[in-house]
């Protein structure tokens, strides 16, 4: 499980699983398949993310008709003793939407 669309050697500051808790806190109606698209992995490693948050309690899965809906626990903290006593809502909301396009850099080529 890593960052399979970035070039050898690449990292980031989130790991997949911030990616993914983000996405279904954007647009908690999300397919799983849009995710992976999103984050640059495979669809089942998302489902095994998604498992791992859920079992972490970070979110919770509700079956509505024929699609799941993610609910977001933002009193769940962060894992690592670095950031012990920090709850996740603050990430959440530094993230909770899209910066504005002006503030983008290009993509290096």
């Amino acid at each position: 499980m890593g960052d399979e669309g970035l070039p050898h050697g690449s990292w980031t500051f989130l790991t997949s699983h911030a990616r993914v808790l983000l996405a279904l806190a954007r647009d908690p109606q999300v397919r799983l398949r849009e995710v992976a698209e999103t984050c640059v992995l495979t669809e089942r490693t998302v489902q095994a993310m998604v498992a791992d948050l859920e079992q972490e309690g970070y979110l919770t899965r509700v079956r509505e008709g024929r699609r799941n809906h993610y609910r977001i626990t933002p009193g769940a903290q962060f894992r690592h003793p670095a950031e012990a006593g920090r709850d996740i809502a603050g990430l959440l909301a530094l993230f909770a939407d899209d910066p504005p396009t002006s503030h983008r850099r290009p993509p290096r080529a």
